[in-house]
């Protein structure tokens, strides 16, 4: 199926993993500059998507603050975040779009530019992913045409868990235009501290 860089993107911000590393709960509600991870996120992502959702999963009263609307893994024991790219397909698909952009929820410096560039990079493919320029390849950023989603529904629940392989098994298009710090990721009490220090100094 081919998308016109001009067809309506929904965005879903996923934040459905377990945050082991940060000592469990929502890691997407750490602080950083005065705002959450999420609100980070949120504010980058949202002036690119014609609407936004968040992926969670458990009580999605505990983000009622955020306006946005909470979808959860459709498929049980959180087989990893291609269930969330799922969820956010079959919402997407429901609202009436043709695609989705996603984003991980603990990336406060997301690129600004991400659908416009995934969506305007020449040569073909169903899915896009984002890449920076050392070559490194970050599939839980990417652009995902929601007529997809029963063929993804089928190999997760034949175990499918690795996001990269099974975009790469769909012949995805892989987008290098940005430097690895715009997908620097929070994974650790020591990684927050380096995202603070980069937020203040401004860089």
């Amino acid at each position: 199926m081919h998308l016109a860089p001009s067809d309506p993107i929904a965005g879903v911000i996923l934040a459905g993993g377990l945050s082991r590393r940060m000592g469990g709960g929502d890691k997407c509600r750490v602080v950083l500059g005065g705002q959450s991870l999420l609100a980070h996120v949120k504010a980058r992502l949202s002036p690119q998507c014609a609407a936004l959702a968040l992926n969670a999963n458990g009580d999605p009263a505990r983000f009622a603050d955020t306006g946005l609307p909470v979808i959860a893994d459709s498929i049980a024991d959180r087989p990893g975040p291609l269930a969330g790219i799922l969820a956010g397909l079959d919402w997407a698909h429901a609202q009436g779009f043709t695609r989705i952009v996603t984003a991980a929820a603990d990336t406060p410096f997301l690129p600004l530019d991400l659908v416009a560039a995934l969506s305007n990079a020449p040569g073909s493919g169903p899915i896009r992913l984002a890449a920076s320029t050392d070559g490194a390849l970050h599939p839980v950023f990417g652009i995902w045409p929601t007529d997809l989603r029963d063929q993804l529904r089928r190999d997760i629940s034949v175990g499918a868990r690795k996001v990269r392989a099974w975009a790469e098994a769909q012949g995805a298009l892989k987008v290098a235009n940005w430097g690895e710090e715009a997908f620097f990721n929070i994974n650790t009490p020591e990684d927050l501290e380096a995202a603070r220090i980069r937020a203040r100094s401004g860089r």
